[in-house]
């Protein structure tokens, strides 16, 4: 009998045809019509950030999800060569010249009944700043997993943030299409290094080259898989079969299917439990197996992610007396925060993008809000959604959603606007630079243009500016020394400067908190203080900053701001 290969044509537009069921532990409904709507769009957002160490497959994997979605008919590729088509989230010229991502992208698009909003942040850990601060915007997270090298450092790094938030996390386990591990050492690995339960959820039928499919523990529905194009620049085909049926000998070869039954048998003797709420609690970690570069198993993940990632969750906030609220989605009020900013996204506009995470009620192209770091109102006009630097005039938007307001430099990252007044939202983390730097314009005549770009680099975080005690000087401070290379290559491209980078020899950093005037400092270190003038104490080795710690007991020196 011949085998029905399923390979539908994307489809271009979209309509969200109805909502979602909601997630368990959400709040009870409402019967006020707004609170209805609301309720009923959001129910349908899944707002999630992909984290991986860098080189698992993660930009590859955010490619593929716009293919199956439909937003593009032919994927990219990270790296690719210079006559096929860069991936989409890897929008910034230096990121298509070196094939990393650098900078987290959001991307908003329909993937069958459900609203994505998309968050690709960069693995490097240079970077891990403006990862962590994306992190802040997601209801869950993806983690991409190479098959062949297992848990690595960053992931680990990453991990731990979302653990530390909260925030539920799938595990994908990407590239079975190369020589890697064994699928049951993986899972041990994930469970004694995060420290987590895994649930498999789908099985891999062969690895490497042999890999041809993957099994559906639940239903024992076996996918097998068939290339459809070079480089999986066009979705597989797909052929849907009972493990436990004769036509799965046709495509399958004895080996193969006896390991399968051999690993499944010990998952169902030895394997952990899934619950909705484990997951949700960060307990267990649903494990999925694909190869992202031959799209073999990733829409099998997208549809199951659908399905088990949680809608926008209730939010806490400070109050002005020091004590915290809890923000309901959907009863609250619209609020939102600004969570990432950046400047010529696109060179057409050269303005400046405020990232709002839309966190409860309805927001209005429009509308008018209370800006609460100002104290003052302001409109927000020209809203829209992103995919990478491509922009779309958003009328509404729901909790959940990410949309960009043009930052005329009243935005912050950390800024919380809303309807009302009288909280706001977590501030976000800031990390102590540990590279620093003298930066100067090698023409004196680029200095309004060197300026101004310095400025926008470091509103959005970038870089930090340090300035000297008597504010004569200016330092650089970075987490990793391939922010510096974002910085001039910046300068270089946006604002026509060329630079100057002069190293300094210190080699950590902490913020400063007591008497600065009682503060006794090595002879090696040197005080500084912030953009928001704290004095930040630099020293040549972490030998130096335990012994300023030792020498001042009556002052903290904080690994965070």
């Amino acid at each position: 009998m011949p085998h029905a290969w399923i390979s539908p044509e994307p489809k271009v537009g979209w309509k969200i045809s109805e909502p979602l069921p909601s997630p368990k532990g959400q709040m009870s409904t409402n019967n006020s019509h707004v609170h209805n709507e609301v309720r009923s769009h959001a129910n349908t957002r899944r707002t999630f950030a992909i984290i991986s160490h860098p080189d698992a497959g993660k930009t590859t994997v955010t490619e593929k999800l716009l293919l199956y979605s439909g937003m593009v008919r032919t994927a990219g590729m990270v790296g690719s060569r210079k006559s096929a088509r860069t991936a989409a989230s890897d929008w910034m010229d230096m990121e298509q010249e070196r094939g990393i991502s650098i900078t987290a992208s959001a991307m908003q698009f329909p993937y069958k009944r459900a609203v994505i909003n998309l968050l690709d942040t960069p693995g490097h850990q240079d970077f891990c700043e403006d990862t962590y601060r994306t992190l802040t915007a997601a209801d869950s997270a993806v983690m991409v997993i190479d098959a062949a090298k297992g848990v690595e450092t960053q992931t680990r790094k990453l991990f731990d943030v979302c653990r530390l938030r909260r925030i539920p996390v799938l595990t994908l386990i990407n590239k079975m299409d190369l020589p890697g591990r064994a699928p049951l050492d993986l899972m041990a690995e994930v469970e004694d290094v995060l420290g987590i339960h895994a649930n498999a959820v789908n099985w891999p039928v062969g690895s490497g080259q042999q890999f041809v499919g993957v099994v559906d523990r639940a239903t024992r529905r076996v996918s097998v898989f068939q290339k459809k194009a070079a480089g999986g620049s066009a979705k597989a085909g797909r052929a849907e079969l009972s493990l436990d049926g004769t036509e799965v000998n046709e495509l399958i070869d004895d080996e193969a299917l006896q390991r399968v039954n051999h690993d499944l048998e010990l998952l169902e003797v030895a394997g952990n439990p899934y619950t909705h709420d484990a997951f949700l609690t960060g307990n267990v970690t649903p494990v999925f197996f694909a190869s992202a570069l031959t799209n073999f198993g990733i829409e099998n993940f997208f549809d199951a992610f659908v399905d088990m990632a949680p809608a926008a969750l209730p939010r806490t906030a400070d109050r002005p007396d020091g004590s915290e609220i809890i923000v309901d989605p959907i009863e609250t009020p619209f609020s939102a925060y600004v969570f990432k900013i950046q400047a010529n996204m696109n060179p057409r506009h050269r303005d400046s993008t405020a990232f709002l995470r839309v966190c409860s009620g309805r927001f209005e192209r429009d509308m008018t809000v209370t800006h609460h770091r100002l104290g003052n109102e302001i409109r927000l006009s020209r809203p829209h959604s992103l995919v990478a630097r491509n922009r779309h005039t958003v009328d509404v938007a729901y909790p959940g959603d990410i949309i960009g307001i043009i930052n005329p430099g009243q935005f912050a990252i950390g800024d919380t606007i809303s309807l009302g007044k009288g909280f706001n939202y977590k501030p976000l983390p800031q990390f102590q630079p540990e590279v620093f730097a003298r930066i100067h314009p090698t023409d004196v005549g680029k200095r309004k243009a060197f300026d101004k770009g310095m400025e926008q680099m470091a509103v959005e975080g970038t870089v930090q500016i340090l300035w000297s005690l008597d504010d004569l000087e200016f330092f650089v401070g970075a987490v990793g020394r391939l922010q510096c290379d974002v910085l001039q290559f910046r300068l270089r491209n946006e604002y026509r400067v060329n630079t100057r980078l002069e190293s300094l020899p210190y080699e950590c950093s902490a913020w400063l908190d007591g008497d600065l005037h009682t503060f006794s400092a090595p002879s090696d270190a040197l005080v500084v203080k912030d953009q928001r003038g704290r004095p930040v104490v630099l020293f040549r080795s972490p030998w130096s900053k335990n012994f300023a710690k030792e020498r001042n007991p009556n002052h903290d020196l904080l690994e965070m701001g």
